[in-house]
């Protein structure tokens, strides 16, 4: 019996209720010479009706080892949702999602909705790398009306960038690298007052990019989400 079933069952004995959620794996795709990898997950025993907000959930990869992504394209009436993940950029996240098959079962610790919402009314921009690649997709579908939304993320391959262009229907950029990202922000003249922007990536991009930010005179700047698994 693993740690983790021996702490569960003594927990379980005390409050009652189970310490590791599950759910299914529906369908994996690998995307084609890129490191992205996509997931369908079906999480039966979860109210999706409640996710409001950018959602970080907590996945047990091992007996041992936990790991923080944000799904997108989540539905209520079906109980799914998908999860897009960067195999390169974390070893033990990597291995986890490359072994994944439809129909394994897959168990997490803890589902929050991050504390910060959207600006009502605001343009948001959402600008990113392909270390959270999910993360502008989630931006997107929490943006209301959806001519509000505008962004960028950088990849780094053009294939990877090409593909997530081909594969969703989306109104951000893409570009190849940080400084075509950098270039394409200066050429937009986003009013300062009333631009939000939203920002997620390796700590040296969302720095840089926020540091840049402020430079133009904008304000309203958030980095999400934080201490999210590569």
């Amino acid at each position: 019996m693993s740690i983790i079933q021996i702490i569960e069952d003594a927990l379980k004995n005390v409050t009652g209720q189970q310490l590791v959620g599950a759910g299914r794996v529906l369908e994996v795709r690998a995307w084609k010479d890129s490191p992205l990898i996509e997931i369908d997950l079906h999480l039966p025993t979860i109210d999706i009706n409640e996710w409001t907000g950018l959602m970080k959930i907590t996945f047990l990869i091992s007996d041992v080892c936990f790991r923080d992504y944000v799904p997108f394209g989540w539905d209520a009436d079906t109980a799914t949702c998908s999860l897009l993940i960067n195999v390169a950029r974390d070893t033990s996240g990597g291995q986890w999602a490359n072994s994944l098959r439809s129909g394994d079962p897959v168990r997490f610790i803890k589902i929050l909705v991050l504390p910060e919402t959207l600006h009502p009314t605001n343009l948001i921009v959402g600008l990113g790398d392909s270390s959270h690649p999910a993360f502008p997709l989630a931006l997107q579908q929490l943006t209301s009306p959806a001519s509000r939304l505008d962004g960028a993320v950088s990849f780094d391959s053009p294939q990877t960038a090409k593909l997530f262009s081909s594969y969703f229907s989306t109104p951000l950029t893409t570009v190849k690298h940080q400084r075509d990202l950098i270039n394409w922000l200066l050429r937009q003249n986003y009013c300062t007052n009333h631009t939000s922007f939203y920002l997620s990536g390796n700590q040296c991009f969302t720095g840089d990019i926020q540091k840049l930010l402020k430079n133009l005179g904008h304000r309203n700047i958030h980095i999400w989400p934080a201490g999210l698994s590569a």
